[in-house]
């Protein structure tokens, strides 16, 4: 069964830390408006999907694994940036494991809206 509170909290946190992943990825440069695109849509899809999955697993490993595995495409994007490509890619996909644990927290945690 779909949890509405589960989704909103997931989803809305997925799209506060997009907006912080694009500030952290901008701080050294401006970004193009489709790359800002990218980054912000791919974090709130990573709250989407944690807040739609019924998958029964401990709450903070849920979060990484779907962290990491929606942070897969969004990474292969660095191999379009010369001289960086393996930094840049190892650090979306950690980065992801790191907001979709922060994503599980909050919602799990904080707000107690885990999975039914």
């Amino acid at each position: 069964m779909l949890n509405k509170k589960r989704l909103l909290i997931a989803t809305l946190f997925g799209l506060i830390f997009g907006f912080v992943c694009w500030w952290l990825a901008a701080s050294s440069a401006p970004l193009v408006w489709f790359i800002a695109a990218s980054i912000i849509l791919g974090r709130t899809l990573i709250g989407f999907a944690i807040g739609i999955s019924i998958l029964k697993m401990k709450w903070w490993l849920h979060g990484i694994i779907i962290g990491a595995l929606f942070s897969l495409p969004m990474a292969f994007n660095a191999f379009f940036v010369p001289g960086k490509e393996m930094t840049i890619f190892v650090g979306t996909i950690v980065m992801g494991i790191i907001y979709g644990f922060l994503i599980e927290l909050f919602t799990t945690v904080i707000f107690k809206a885990g999975v039914e």
